[in-house]
């Protein structure tokens, strides 16, 4: 796993914690900066990554990538998309 992915990986799990964490938060979190984190680190990814977790990070299905770098594809459900 590339340091890059790495990162990625890092950052999906900070923002299930979170959304996890939304019922008794106060203030509620800010997902906006996860979210730009996210595509932020996408956009250094090289271009010969792997295309599913390409399609998985620009259709911003995180669980599906957060599996994929984990590991644990064979868990994710196929989607509506030919890809997915």
């Amino acid at each position: 796993m590339t340091t890059v992915e790495q990162s990625i990986l890092g950052a999906l799990v900070e923002l299930e914690n979170t959304v996890r964490s939304m019922p008794n938060a106060n203030p509620k979190p800010n997902l906006l900066l996860l979210f730009a984190r996210i595509d932020e680190l996408t956009r250094e990814l090289p271009k010969e990554t792997d295309p599913s977790l390409l399609h998985y990070l620009h259709k911003k299905s995180y669980e599906k990538a957060r599996l994929w770098l984990e590991g644990r594809d064979a868990e994710n459900e196929r989607g509506s998309c030919r890809r997915d």
